[in-house]
């Protein structure tokens, strides 16, 4: 309960959102909470305005202070992740022969006519074990229980890249997935204080954050949202100084970094405000229905691509997950029990079915990439796209050695590359990772569990 009276405060602050009690919780029982739970978060009071605070061990023993974010100039670059809940058959996946002249496996069959425009991996992995669990891992390198103590917590690749866009676009970046399936909703993004990205459920739903102005009336009230909240540390700027004074050294400055971080995110809502009055992009074609993901999937790629194309946001990730259904295939076994195929060839069968269709639709959106013009180039030639999973061998629940290709983004590709995987000479996965970012423009020499670049 703690923990969702903590994700909502953080709303508070990130998304200038209404604070509300998680249910069955009076204020009573939320000022009872926090003062029993003093040693985990501590909070500042005034003017209505609750905001929950790294714990500092002048007053408690916990975590670090959330790091300020580096600000730096966006570029034309962008940057798409895709990620799958339940991997891919890696027999399929992997090419045999590294290097340009592999032979292409039954699954990269459907991207032949791009294999000069990607690069597949093979080798690359965060080092963590927790099968269905450490899929969680797939674009931060860390999990959430092993968060504490790093320097950016789990943030995930999308939202590190994304603190850089500031107001350049209407949207930061866009998550879009599934609150449904096995093992609960999408939970691919993480902010750098590790609450989960909710996603955009839906292709209505992304249909209508791209396309469909809010009316005059609701336009009105969020501009009086944004005045009436006025500015979250203004309000408890005496209790931060007065507890500032309580502090030894080091606390003061992590409670600065803090400050400063959640001062920055207010500025990144006053950018947000510019938009309230600039109007969307006319919609290319009528507002469509939620189906399933499967035959929404092509739609959703559809929508990401046009996301980029008119520069509504720079920063996309979908994930497909275990409401993936394969009874819409005609298929009597459900997809995560297809996944535990137990090496049976009739359930290997029908799980490459299902594989298939998604590397077609995957091979489909690059092409989209491809034909549309961006600048001197094409939208693929400036968008990285991230395609792979957290899910290495999911009949075995392994995470090494994950499915892992990079399409587009101005890189040399057109080849298998094998990386070690165990020893001192093994590659983390977070060295593609820092590649992509400073690529993107983060001027970082640092993501996750990273040991340098990637070459």
């Amino acid at each position: 309960m703690f923990r969702e009276l903590e994700r909502r405060l953080e709303l508070t602050v990130s998304q200038n959102a209404t604070f509300g009690l998680p249910h069955g919780l009076s204020w009573q029982s939320m000022a009872a909470l926090a003062s029993h739970s003093i040693r985990r978060r501590l909070f500042l009071k005034a003017a209505g305005t609750t905001l929950a605070l790294p714990v500092l061990d002048s007053l408690s023993s916990g975590a670090l202070a959330a790091v300020k974010a580096v600000k730096v100039p966006t570029r034309s670059q962008r940057l798409v992740s895709i990620g799958n809940l339940l991997g891919f058959y890696q027999p399929q996946f992997f090419p045999k022969q590294a290097g340009r002249d592999y032979e292409l496996p039954r699954l990269l069959k459907p991207l032949a006519e791009h294999r000069n425009d990607l690069t597949i991996y093979s080798g690359l992995d965060h080092a963590v074990k927790g099968g269905h669990f450490a899929v969680h891992s797939f674009l931060s390198g860390v999990l959430t229980m092993d968060a504490k103590g790093m320097p950016e917590g789990n943030i995930s690749l999308d939202q590190r890249a994304a603190e850089i866009v500031g107001g350049d676009t209407r949207f930061r970046s866009l998550t879009i997935g599934s609150e449904s399936g096995i093992h609960g909703g999408c939970q691919m993004c993480w902010t750098r204080s590790g609450t989960r990205v909710p996603p955009i459920s839906g292709p209505r739903e992304l249909f209508r954050k791209l396309f469909v102005n809010e009316p005059t009336s609701n336009l009105a009230k969020a501009r009086d949202r944004f005045r009436l909240k006025g500015s979250i540390l203004d309000a408890v700027h005496g209790d931060a100084t007065s507890l500032g004074n309580k502090l030894n050294q080091e606390d003061r400055s992590k409670l600065d970094e803090y400050l400063t971080s959640v001062r920055d995110v207010e500025k990144q809502l006053e950018l947000g405000e510019q938009w309230l009055a600039v109007p969307k992009p006319d919609a290319p074609f009528e507002e469509p229905r939620n189906r399933n993901m499967v035959d929404d999937l092509p739609l959703l790629y559809d929508l990401i691509a046009l996301a980029l194309q008119t520069d509504a946001t720079k920063i996309a990730t979908l994930e497909i997950g275990g409401d993936f259904e394969s009874r819409y295939f005609d298929i009597k076994k459900g997809y995560h029990a297809l996944s535990h195929h137990g090496k049976v060839q009739a359930n290997i069968d029908a799980l490459l079915k299902l594989e298939d269709y998604q590397m077609k639709h995957f091979a489909r959106f690059l092409g989209k990439l491809k034909r549309t013009e961006d600048g001197e180039g094409n939208l693929l030639d400036n968008t990285m796209v991230l395609f792979g999973s957290g899910m290495a061998n999911a009949n075995a629940h392994t995470n090494s050695s994950l499915p892992i290709l990079l399409a587009g983004g101005g890189f040399k590709h057109g080849s298998h590359k094998v990386l070690p995987s165990k020893g001192l000479n093994r590659v983390p996965l977070c060295n593609l990772y820092l590649t992509l970012l400073q690529q993107f423009g983060v001027k970082t020499d640092r993501f996750g569990t990273s040991t340098g670049t990637f070459v």
